[in-house]
């Protein structure tokens, strides 16, 4: 087969086109802050949190300075300290783990679910012990975990739970959005998620005021009020220009959500065209789910994926590896004691997984240029007994 190139690359992410049509709105924001001489939390950050807690359908939220500490300010709000234990996924952005360990706290991984990525319930209670304190569940590529299974966990062994929710601000399980789910939810703004600023920024969403208060109080050194201390915090504060963009791009999230489920369909549609299901494994979103698609992650056989990636380069096409080293065979956790084929489906989805390009803004003819790319490679390139068991 075939495929005429376009006349201009796919990347795997297209801010420049997202900017374009906001950028009127964007301007008038930016100029506003910059009259107001406030650039530091204030009465935009104040908005934003208002906004983001209402959209999430919680009590409370509380902007950071990335999504980073969103996840290190709840476990320190929740007094996890050295020796305690958190469980979670060995398959995510390093964040997730690295803030449990920066506490003096130990990462206890749990294997996930194959086909979803998200961390898998049922091999939860196995590594809860006395010194366990907390679950940190992560709503992978903008899908949420499957969080009544976790929650029914977390409550009988009394532990609280901080969702990871980086990827997926908007997605919904059950009827309630992400964000609302466990004690504590952890949002991340960096320019590429599916709600991003114009740099770092994150933001907390909780329904316990105790909970809220401590970490509107951490972000500034555990202040309450000025210049008193009531325990050892951090500077993490949320520039205000960073809440005026999200203030304005927030109000398009729910119109992008749809766009990229229409995206995600029409790759699941093209595919199944092209007749390519049976070596590609396309994203499967469960019952009660509605994914935000922050990626959109196929599987190929390992011997394939990387001179797949290659050939679509070649292309002029993006795509993106999350994450090809699971965490528990990072060097920093080697003396977690872990080893390779403790946890044989984050291990393969590691080597299988690539991520194809996904933004509201992707075309059709881009998404048919893809797809028939991919369809070029595997009538040319593809592993001769895998030829074979397609022919037979």
């Amino acid at each position: 087969m075939s495929v005429t190139p376009l006349s201009v690359s796919v990347p795997a992410l297209n801010l420049k086109a997202q900017y374009e049509r906001i950028r009127d709105e964007i301007e008038p924001v930016l100029k506003r802050v910059v009259d107001s001489q406030m650039f530091v939390l204030g009465p935009e950050v104040d908005a934003l949190e208002r906004e983001v807690a209402e959209f999430c359908e919680v009590a409370r939220g509380v902007g950071c300075a990335s999504g980073s500490d969103a996840l290190l300010l709840p476990l320190m709000a929740l007094g996890i300290s050295a020796g305690d234990e958190v469980i979670t996924t060995p398959y995510t952005f390093f964040a997730t783990a690295g803030s449990i360990s920066r506490l003096g706290a130990k990462p206890v991984f749990v294997d996930i679910e194959a086909d979803t990525y998200n961390i898998d319930p049922a091999q939860i209670e196995a590594v809860i012990t006395p010194r366990t304190k907390a679950i940190i569940p992560v709503h992978l590529y903008g899908q949420a975990a499957d969080m009544d299974a976790v929650n029914a966990i977390a409550r009988k062994h009394s532990l609280h739970v901080i969702e990871d929710a980086a990827q997926a601000i908007g997605a919904v399980y059950k009827g309630k959005r992400v964000g609302g789910l466990g004690t504590v939810g952890a949002f991340s703004f960096y320019p590429s998620k599916n709600l991003g600023g114009f740099g770092d920024g994150g933001l907390m969403t909780t329904d316990d005021p105790v909970v809220g208060r401590a970490l509107a109080r951490l972000r500034v050194h555990g202040m309450e009020p000025k210049y008193h201390h009531h325990e050892i915090g951090f500077n993490s504060r949320l520039d205000a220009l960073q809440a005026a963009i999200l203030r304005v791009k927030l109000r398009h999230l729910e119109t992008w959500t749809f766009e990229r489920r229409q995206a995600a369909q029409r790759y699941q549609s093209l595919f199944e065209t092209h007749e390519l299901t049976d070596w590609i494994s396309t994203p499967r979103e469960r019952d009660g789910h509605v994914s935000v698609y922050n990626q959109y992650v196929i599987r190929v056989p390992a011997v394939m994926r990387d001179p797949m990636r290659e050939f679509l380069t070649s292309r002029g096409i993006g795509t993106e590896i999350y994450y090809p080293i699971p965490l528990h065979l990072q060097p920093c956790f080697a003396d977690l004691g872990y080893k390779p084929g403790d946890f044989p489906r984050a291990e393969t989805a590691a080597r299988e997984t690539i991520a194809l390009p996904m933004y509201p803004e992707l075309l059709d003819e881009q998404q048919r240029y893809v797809v028939g790319s991919i369809h070029q490679f595997l009538d040319a390139h593809a592993h001769p007994r895998l030829k074979a068991d397609r022919a037979a």
